[in-house]
């Protein structure tokens, strides 16, 4: 009779074709949300945008030799993207919307890889839904980079470990990658552990040795040829290999102090903290997943998969010392050990009733709404927590589209910040932004037809004198709401008193 039960529920159309109906619906959502995170990230650029942005446009031809080679694959893509969408919110955060959907496509293939369909569909639904994989995303900052990287070589290298014969393919673009990969800050130790790892191991070092010798030659020329211009810029630019491998000024208190601040983000549960991280980054109830996946990989904890999740863990609270928003690389193991947990509480389901198949059937559906609650409640806390905590909404700026709609022609704009003077100045390069036609200046011209300050209404040499306020432009927010000042000049003589 039970025979029967379960032939009769594989029989059902829902039931053969579960998987690809969940990877699809998880598809769509997914590509639903990259389509609209233009228009539901935080309201505006934050400081590290618009310095992202300022390196990506001064990009030449002789950077790989002397310019700043940090990130350079991402500031390549965003170099394009703004010149081909304009100086905006979508030009601006396209590259990292485009490696978000790559990134979260490696996600699910990475843990389809490693665990059961229903286990690997429902930790790539909370990895690619998470409020934190959103932010980085959505981000016009290359912090996606240091999640990207390791989950690309993870997934290649699971590709070339798991099989007997590994196509030469696979390793030669996981070499490429690798090398693309020590761009990015602190990369290069993952690359140095991957070499030690693939010297060590027999498998791979077998692999090596039987890889065709003329691909191999050419991929030997490649890696050499990479690392020479890397040296050749550090050599010219020495600011270059601090930045790689650690941090410009490095101290020991430094060091501990940003390890101590990087990961309050992510367990800080009153939301209050002055970051572009919004708290909490991780949910209670996905952490006491994860903790479960970590508490149940124990008996099995030296297996390579098991045990993968907590050497991340380890390396990005090294790399979280030299920089705090490298944190964001936690996300990675999170979604493994997540996994793990799942994998457990199905197991243990399926364990109190194995010849019950309506239990299998019944167990889907608290499951199915405990993660609609983890993932509507995880987006809500996005979407609204950007735009309304003032902890952390004050951290973005929309002064970019006030300046488009309310700044004329002909006028100057006086900028003291530094970053946000080299960010606009990038407006008076007419042979891209033709349609906008002022100046950008750091201080206020003693004499022009039109000026506007930005959240400047008085200055020290009183300049100012000689103008007349004509309005004053305000945003939404409830901090710093006046944003542009329009002057218009009267005299150069200051005002009979």
């Amino acid at each position: 009779m039970v025979l029967v039960k379960k032939h009769t529920i594989s029989k059902l159309f829902l039931y053969k074709h579960r998987f690809v109906i969940g990877y699809t619906i998880l598809g769509l959502l997914f590509l639903a949300m990259l389509f609209f995170l233009p228009t539901i990230t935080p309201n505006g650029l934050s400081k590290d945008e618009m310095e992202s942005v300022t390196t990506s446009f001064n990009l030449n031809h002789d950077t790989i030799l002397s310019g700043n080679i940090i990130d350079l694959p991402y500031h390549i893509l965003q170099k394009y993207s703004i010149a081909i969408f304009g100086l905006n919110g979508f030009g601006i955060k396209l590259p990292s919307i485009l490696i978000g959907g790559v990134l979260g496509l490696l996600f699910i293939l990475l843990l389809n890889r490693w665990f059961k369909n229903n286990v690997a569909i429902m930790a790539s639904v909370l990895a690619v839904l998470s409020s934190s994989f959103l932010y980085i995303s959505g981000s016009g900052t290359p912090l996606i980079m240091i999640v990207f990287w390791p989950t690309l070589l993870l997934w290649l290298g699971s590709k070339i470990q798991g099989v007997n014969r590994p196509k030469p393919f696979y390793s030669f673009i996981f070499a490429i990658f690798l090398l693309l990969s020590i761009f990015t800050p602190y990369m290069i130790y993952l690359a140095i552990f991957i070499v030690f790892y693939v010297l060590i191991h027999p498998h791979l070092r077998f692999t090596i040795k039987h890889l065709p010798k003329i691909p191999f030659c050419i991929m030997s020329a490649v890696v050499i040829g990479f690392v020479t211009l890397v040296i050749m810029n550090a050599v010219k630019n020495p600011s270059t290999m601090p930045r790689l491998l650690f941090m410009e000024s490095f101290s020991l208190h430094a060091y501990l102090s940003n390890i101590r601040h990087a990961f309050i983000p992510f367990f800080q549960w009153n939301g209050m903290i002055e970051s572009t991280f919004l708290s909490p980054l991780v949910g209670l109830a996905t952490l006491a997943l994860a903790i479960t996946g970590l508490i149940s990989t124990y008996h099995g904890f030296f297996a390579s998969r098991n045990s993968l999740a907590t050497y991340l863990i380890a390396f990005t609270v090294i790399i979280s010392g030299f920089n705090q928003n490298h944190a964001i690389l936690l996300i990675l193991p999170l979604a493994i050990l997540i996994a793990h947990g799942f994998r457990y509480i199905l197991n243990k389901w399926y364990g109190l009733f194995p010849e019950n198949p309506y239990a299998r059937v019944f167990g889907i559906l608290p499951i199915a709404i405990f993660l609609s609650i983890i993932i509507i409640s995880d987006i809500s806390h996005f979407i609204f927590g950007y735009r309304y905590n003032p902890a952390v909404a004050n951290n973005f700026s929309n002064d970019l589209s006030l300046i488009y709609a309310n700044v004329e022609d002909s006028t100057t704009l006086v900028v003291e910040d530094e970053t946000e003077y080299n960010f606009y100045k990038i407006i008076e390069k007419k042979s891209i932004f033709k349609s906008r036609n002022f100046r950008v200046s750091r201080t206020i011209p003693t004499s022009t037809p039109k000026v506007t300050t930005l959240g400047l209404a008085n200055d020290e040499n009183g300049v100012l004198k000689n103008y007349k306020l004509d309005r004053i432009i305000t945003n939404s927010k409830s901090q710093n709401s006046d944003r542009l000042y329009v002057y218009t000049f009267v005299s150069e003589e200051p005002p009979i008193e």
